[in-house]
């Protein structure tokens, strides 16, 4: 009997204690910084728009985060065109090994300068794209992205106020705060 009492008192004991460590460190999320090489094709015209991109991500969760872009393209035509786009939204990613797929969708402000400085008007935009992130170092990330905008009202070569929708892509690196 003396036997079968301390069997039920140790496997009552096992219930009770917890064999878990609590975390002595953890982190608000992960944040990376970068810049690079963009080009866009507009609809605006045929000219290719070269220039470059800031962008900066916060990932608050294992899947998600909020990401912030800045890009700048010129056309090399003599007339000067460019965009210049501000913009925030959200990002889903997935990572497998070194390589983070990731997709995006953002809000912003872009502002076209038409035609040797006749004018400078800004229009709000959406935009959706993707891309990847490939770790190179523990704190170094090659970016390639792509993303289509849309600027609502913008009114294209003929008058017409259908919106212009460049295509952009950059190709950067990115400094992994760890």
């Amino acid at each position: 009997m003396k036997r079968v009492s301390i069997f039920i008192a140790l496997l009552a004991t096992t219930f009770m204690v917890h064999a878990q460590a609590t975390p002595t460190a953890s982190r608000w999320g992960d944040l990376q910084i970068g810049a690079g090489y963009s080009f866009a094709h507009s609809d605006y015209s045929p000219d290719l728009y070269h220039g470059f991109g800031i962008y900066t991500d916060f990932d608050f969760t294992r899947h998600l985060g909020v990401e912030a872009e800045f890009h700048f393209n010129k056309s090399s035509s003599p007339a000067q065109y460019y965009e210049k786009t501000y913009e925030i939204g959200g990002r889903y990613f997935r990572t497998y090994g070194r390589v983070s797929p990731y997709a995006k969708i953002m809000i912003g402000r872009g502002v076209f300068n038409y035609a040797n400085n006749s004018a400078n008007l800004a229009y709000n935009m959406a935009a959706g794209g993707g891309g990847a992130d490939i770790r190179i170092k523990r704190y170094l990330n090659f970016r390639g992205d792509v993303e289509y905008q849309y600027w609502s009202g913008f009114e294209n070569n003929l008058g017409q106020a259908n919106g212009l929708t460049p295509f952009v892509t950059t190709i950067g690196l990115a400094y992994h705060f760890r």
